[in-house]
């Protein structure tokens, strides 16, 4: 059973865009070497950030930021072509020291509780399963979190976001030209140059640390043309409510 919610209020949001409805939901980690530390951070007026919400390892949950106010969490962000991703976001902090501090896989309790409170987001919101997204999906030159060792096929399975599955044997490797169509199809802000230059492989690895963890490595290959292929078919014909 998740703990009560938690509320510590931080002073670090402003208004949304009036008739800017909310949806994308936002996954971070916090990246810091204590709960303590992030929330401190979270709630002071000078670092000029927050996020909605922030779920500790043991499933304690704190709200920040009422979801009604336009929380101060992807910072400079794209995705399917709209940059203002604070105005139309909803974002949940995990605590988690993140690549920097020791980077760790999420725990039991912590992923319980994040599953009912986006669950409860959810229903307040109608957020399409194709945008419930990481940091680094929306920031892939500058961040790289929940990051690999987040358990995004586990929330897909309990109803929150897509996950390809497996899929089939793996398609041929792809131009750059084509994966980079269908990486911007799919909402990633993507270079259309036809080269794979430094920020195409860094989406690149944005994307297999969301829907290929296994093995992160900025190039295109078979593997992950399957994977977005198979996503892209989601697109059109998305999943039903669980």
């Amino acid at each position: 059973m998740p703990q009560p919610i938690v509320d510590r209020p931080s002073p670090n949001h402003d208004a949304r865009p009036a008739g800017r409805a909310v949806d994308i939901l936002l996954l971070h980690y916090t990246g810091m070497e204590s709960a303590a530390a992030a929330l401190d951070r979270l709630c002071d007026p000078a670092a000029k950030v927050s996020a909605h919400y922030c779920i500790d390892e043991d499933g304690g949950t704190v709200r920040l930021v009422d979801e009604g106010r336009r929380a101060w969490h992807a910072g400079v962000a794209a995705w399917a072509g709209a940059s203002d991703i604070n105005a139309r976001s909803i974002g949940i902090e995990l605590v988690n020291p993140g690549h920097e501090f020791g980077y760790r896989a999420f725990p039991e309790a912590q992923m319980t509780a994040l599953i009912a409170l986006c669950r409860d987001v959810l229903a307040r919101h109608p957020i399409p399963a194709a945008r419930v997204l990481g940091h680094s999906d929306v920031a892939p030159l500058r961040k790289q979190d929940p990051g690999e060792l987040f358990d995004w096929a586990r929330l897909a399975g309990a109803g929150i976001g897509l996950w390809p599955g497996a899929g089939g044997p793996s398609a041929a490797v792809p131009g750059t030209a084509e994966i980079q169509a269908g990486l911007a199809r799919f909402g990633y802000a993507v270079p259309r140059s036809g080269r794979l230059d430094d920020e195409t492989r860094a989406v690149l690895r944005a994307f297999q640390r969301h829907f290929r963890p296994a093995s992160v490595t900025g190039s295109p290959d078979g593997e992950t043309a399957t994977r977005l292929a198979a996503l892209l078919a989601l697109l059109d014909d998305p999943p039903a409510a669980p």
